[in-house]
């Protein structure tokens, strides 16, 4: 086999672990020189192979790569930016293609969620169709945790492990002030369409009736009635009730609480607004005095609070991404596969890309409880060790240390070409 570069791009929003799969790829690809020659990485995803932005990793020290491990947000760039059939834009998989000609490249290593497996699909197909075929492995990433085929995704167990631990601690805030200030906290967690980072807030409680006392799911219909009813019938029995609430909650008729007019680059609705509709929806019928939190990138980016398994996971499927690819698999995406048995054990497995793209995997029915308010005792067992042990960065003054990268580009070879 001639040696040939691979090309690696982080997509979508970023997590705290994404970057120890990129360290995973890097390091594993350095160990067969006689097949990987040099590893591009896009500037800001996709958009970097596009526009020939390569970064030339091979030029980052084996401590700068050693050390994407614990730093958090996107260390190449990502972007929000889904290609679109090669039938209907052509000219974004020539573009592919031509680029990865011109720079010698013969691997493609995606880390990403749903609509990146669909992406690298797309471009291993393509390759194949235009007789310059390229090895497309999908890498999985996302904090909501939604991608089939695996048990859970690497991103979500820290997210998962921060949500925890922040309703707890500021749980213990609103009960010391009930008496005679806040009755009522809401936090607003991501998740559109699938309710897991809302079901990690769960893991808070020690004991029954522990807040959370109340989530709201995107896989359950928000009734205004019944949720007005337990929250007063909440704040009587325990003097104050903590609720978290999906970004995604909506009504019976798909429309959510809070939703702007505007969407993303792969057209999903831009969400945010659920705990202050929430909130005025309290005052405005039962009189509480409230306070409400959105956490926003706070629970992707919290690589200080990272789990010890999550940040494990992440640099696996980063390693099992380039040994697939050196064994001449094509077309997969590296899945977590929990072990039987009451111990909680993993390894990694395999499933095609065309199984994971553009599929959404939300909560199953019994793990959510009967009233349609809270988890089984069943998901409690599938989420808890997902947050286990602690991975904390270096600290230097008191505040973690981050890898910074060079991000020097290779020369261009090609005209420009515009998105």
């Amino acid at each position: 086999m001639s040696v040939r570069n691979a090309f690696y791009a982080q997509s979508g929003g970023v997590t705290a672990v994404i970057n120890a799969s990129a360290c995973g790829v890097l390091e594993t690809a350095r160990q067969y020189p006689d097949k990987i020659g040099k590893v591009f990485a896009g500037r800001n995803g996709i958009l970097g192979a596009l526009q020939e932005e390569l970064i030339d990793t091979s030029l980052e020290s084996i401590d700068v790569i050693a050390g994407l491990r614990h730093t958090p947000g996107g260390a190449f760039g990502s972007c929000r930016y889904k290609l679109s059939t090669p039938e209907n834009k052509p000219a974004e998989y020539q573009r592919l293609i031509e680029i990865f000609k011109a720079h010698n490249i013969g691997y493609f290593f995606y880390n990403g969620g749903g609509d990146s497996m669909d992406t690298a699909h797309k471009v291993s197909l393509y390759s194949q169709k235009m007789g310059y075929p390229i090895t497309c492995i999908g890498i999985p990433k996302t904090v909501d945790n939604d991608l089939p085929a695996t048990d859970n995704c690497p991103g979500f167990g820290s997210v998962a492990k921060y949500i925890a631990t922040s309703v707890k601690e500021a749980s213990l805030d609103i009960e010391s002030m009930h008496e005679t200030s806040t009755k009522v906290f809401i936090m607003e967690v991501m998740g559109r369409h699938a309710g897991w980072i809302t079901a990690a807030a769960a893991l808070a409680m020690d004991h029954e009736n522990d807040p959370p006392h109340m989530l709201l799911f995107p896989e359950i219909d928000f009734c205004r009635e019944m949720f007005l009813a337990r929250v007063e019938q909440t704040v009587e029995d325990h003097g104050y009730c903590v609720i978290v609430a999906s970004e995604g909650t909506h009504y019976g008729d798909g429309t959510f609480l809070s939703a702007s007019r505007s969407t993303d680059a792969f057209g999903h609705v831009q969400l945010g607004g659920t705990a202050p509709i929430l909130a005025r929806m309290i005052k405005d019928s039962l009189g509480y005095k409230y306070h409400w939190a959105v956490v926003d990138y706070l629970q992707r980016a919290a690589r200080h609070m990272a789990s010890a398994v999550d940040v494990e996971q992440a640099y696996a499927v980063g390693v099992a991404a380039v040994e697939y690819a050196m064994q001449g698999k094509n077309g997969i995406m590296p899945t977590i596969v929990r072990g039987e048995g009451t111990e909680y054990t993993w390894s990694i497995g395999e499933a095609p890309l065309e199984m994971v793209a553009n599929v959404e995997m939300k909560m199953p029915r019994h793990f959510i409880s009967e009233d349609g308010l809270h988890i089984t005792e069943e998901c409690r067992r599938y989420l808890e060790p997902l947050i286990m042990g602690e991975d904390y960065p270096p600290f230097k003054n008191g505040v973690p240390v981050h890898t910074r990268l060079n991000r020097a580009c290779v020369e261009k070879k090609l005209p420009p070409f515009n998105v």
